[in-house]
């Protein structure tokens, strides 16, 4: 099989590496026989250009990004071709992000779920918490999730919340669910793994509302793990791979 590498955007805290490595062995478990590879883009090993250098023939880039931003647009193409660059015997066939999906959505809920929120709770405001992006199309395609979780669930209100670069900030979105009833907050993440930004939100809402349910991130859900694979099936399919590969 032709190998898929799972390129993530890397962390100084242990634990989002962690979580990739592990969402990466359910993705082995799932298609055995498939050489699934980690790697990040910075501040975590491998890096992505070392996982490439080693490689020849025909490879499949899986980005383990939930929108299409500026990682997606700029950094991993540019990594990509690096690595070809050094090493001309490598061909690259790099997919299409995670997110926007449903399979990303069941995720989430169920981390909220699993946490203690129910959905038929009125008195319930919930916060889709993402990291934020000075691109505004990635942005409001979060919006648009919470927008319809808000519309769907029993709650008093969903609505999104940025840890960086974008708003409404935790304070924001905590004022405008009170507004709308909510008397218990609870945070879905939209956030692959742990880390700083995660981290920054949670301790946000945590000061505003210490009893605040805190959903984990995606992590190593099988949702998550079947779309990686749903990628990777899209790039052979389109790329003609298997059949050159």
């Amino acid at each position: 099989m032709i190998p898929l590498i799972a390129v993530a955007h890397g962390s100084r805290d242990p634990r989002s590496a962690a979580t990739i490595t592990s969402l990466v062995s359910v993705v082995r478990e799932m298609r055995p026989g498939l050489d699934a590879r980690v790697s990040f883009m910075d501040l975590s090993a491998p890096r992505l250009g070392d996982v490439l250098a080693g490689l020849r023939g025909p490879v499949v880039v899986v980005p383990l990004l939930l929108g299409r931003a500026y990682h997606a647009r700029i950094d991993v193409p540019a990594l990509v071709h690096e690595a070809c660059q050094r090493n001309p015997r490598l061909s690259v066939t790099v997919t299409d992000v995670l997110g926007p999906s449903p399979r990303l959505e069941s995720a989430a809920l169920r981390r909220l779920t699993a946490a203690g929120a129910a959905f038929d709770d009125p008195s319930l405001g919930v916060i889709l918490a993402g990291a934020g992006s000075s691109d505004a199309r990635a942005n409001a395609r979060v919006a648009a999730i919470a927008h319809r979780w808000s519309e769907q669930a029993g709650w008093a209100g969903a609505i999104e919340a940025f840890a960086a670069s974008a708003s409404p900030t935790v304070p924001q979105a905590v004022a405008a669910l009170r507004k709308q009833g909510a008397s218990r907050i609870a945070v879905a993440s939209w956030f692959l793994a742990p880390g700083l930004l995660p981290d920054r939100i949670y301790d946000s809402v945590l000061d505003l509302d210490p009893d605040a349910v805190i959903a984990d991130p995606l992590g190593a859900d099988p949702d998550v793990a079947e779309l990686i694979l749903h990628r990777y099936d899209e790039a052979l399919q389109s790329a003609d791979l298997e059949r050159t590969g």
